[in-house]
């Protein structure tokens, strides 16, 4: 299906309507825009494709509250962030008992040995370091892959999230496979191409030959692709990706922060996968700032031995606010309350009733689109089929389609993430909302189908 010819008329219509039902969100962004960059506390809260910034009064559960008390099923859950809902109450309980008993000491809180307990049963990992987000988090574990190595380069796959990683933040040539500058990022002076390698996802020939040489310190990767679109693994690619890092001496590293959602302990551990470190972000502890990275025995042992090698200083590694005591209670409740059989039960199901509901109306609408869903995350993609990698998105891109979807479904009262349509279930989402969602949809495919 290309852009429908009259997109234009009909997303003016939309930012219209946008425009008349958010009068207190267009005086906000207005008046932010005295004592904030682009009007907002960080750059990026204003891509989303609204024509004014939408305000939050107020998010509980899966119900956000603008500024102008419209009440939104909120499906992008702070694009995973919240992925257990917004402010579940054994997590505000422990943040506000906490708070009371101090915040920040640059010492251990009492509890760390349980919440260590904690995270080993939950994720599988014997041993564990904090950071406050995933991106430092992956910044901390290259450095240990480069020194417990010695190797200088490290391996991602070309559309890969790892947050604000200089070293990931690269561009892989279509036409000759090499790393490039990626021209988006600012303020560059450091030749980050030079020691990252890119290689299509899915490709385990371009995988075998990045790593031949015996120069590449980790694969830091996610277990599918997330940040251009849901791209899972083909069937049996990671039990093959794992053994040619094994027979490489190249570490493995399993950044899961946006994949949290796929089961109780995420993606590594339910597919029975054995990363050399694990990292997590963002939903961790229930959407307060935190990070955490876990790692073998057998590594374990080797960062003991880089550590005592290296003279005493400053290591790079880790900031005087990880690991702070507000941060641990929030953990300990989230691994306790959150993390849990009873949650991933209820998401999944209803994660499987979405995921009917979807394909029904493509299929009755005739619609060549695809819905790739990974646990309780899913993507809608308009494209007839599961893409591949990161260049089958970007052949099959529609961004003005994309646009046109994000802004009809929350003009209907459903929030959906911005950067693509991924949609996010949590324990706190309800029948009701899922059907909310579908009958939005449903008017989306009406509005889109061929003859309309």
């Amino acid at each position: 299906m290309t852009t429908p010819p009259n997109l234009p008329a009909l997303l003016a219509d939309e930012r219209q309507r946008f425009l008349d039902q958010h009068p207190r969100s267009l005086a906000l962004a207005q008046a932010a825009q005295q004592h904030f960059l682009f009007g907002v506390p960080l750059h990026w809260m204003r891509d989303w494709p609204t024509p004014a910034t939408l305000f939050v009064r107020e998010a509980r559960g899966v119900t956000l509250t603008c500024a102008d008390d419209l009440n939104h099923a909120d499906f992008c859950l702070g694009d995973t962030g919240a992925m257990f809902g917004h402010s579940p109450a054994p997590l505000a309980q422990a943040l506000a008992e906490q708070a009371a008993r101090g915040l920040t000491c640059m010492l251990p809180a009492e509890h760390t040995p349980e919440v260590g307990t904690l995270l080993a049963e939950t994720f599988g990992l014997p041993m564990w370091q904090m950071a406050l987000t995933a991106s430092d988090a992956n910044r901390f574990v290259l450095r240990w892959a480069r020194a417990i190595t010695q190797r200088p380069q490290l391996l991602v796959f070309d559309g890969c999230y790892h947050g604000a990683v200089d070293d990931t933040l690269v561009d892989r040539d279509p036409i000759n496979g090499a790393t490039l500058r990626r021209p988006s990022v600012l303020g560059q002076v450091h030749n980050h191409h030079a020691f990252t390698r890119v290689v299509p996802f899915n490709d385990l020939a371009a995988l075998e030959a990045a790593l031949s040489d015996g120069q590449v310190a980790c694969l830091l990767a996610e277990p599918a692709l997330t940040n251009c679109g849901l791209v899972p693994p083909a069937p049996g690619f990671w039990e093959a990706a794992q053994a040619l890092c094994q027979r490489f001496g190249t570490l493995l590293v399993m950044d899961e922060t946006h994949t949290l959602s796929t089961a109780r302990g995420g993606y590594a551990k339910a597919h029975g996968l054995a990363p050399d470190f694990f990292v997590a972000g963002k939903a961790v502890a229930g959407g307060l700032p935190c990070a955490l990275y876990g790692f073998t025995a057998e590594v374990t042992e080797r960062m003991r031995v880089a550590k005592d090698a290296a003279p005493e200083g400053h290591s790079g590694i880790g900031t005087t606010l990880a690991g702070n005591a507000l941060t641990l209670a929030a953990l300990r409740a989230a691994l306790t309350h959150l993390h849990t059989e009873a949650s991933y039960g209820h998401m999944l199901d209803l994660a499987g009733r979405l995921e009917q509901g979807l394909n029904h109306h493509i299929a009755t609408h005739g619609l060549p689109w695809t819905v790739t869903r990974l646990g309780a995350r899913m993507e809608l993609q308009f494209m007839p089929h599961t893409p591949r990698d990161a260049r089958d998105v970007v052949d099959h891109a529609q961004p003005e389609l994309e646009s046109f979807t994000h802004l009809f479904m929350l003009n209907r009262g459903v929030l959906l993430t911005p950067f693509h349509s991924m949609m996010l279930l949590s324990p706190s989402t309800q029948v009701a909302d899922v059907d909310r969602l579908l009958a939005a949809f449903d008017a989306l495919c009406v509005t889109l189908s061929p003859g309309q």
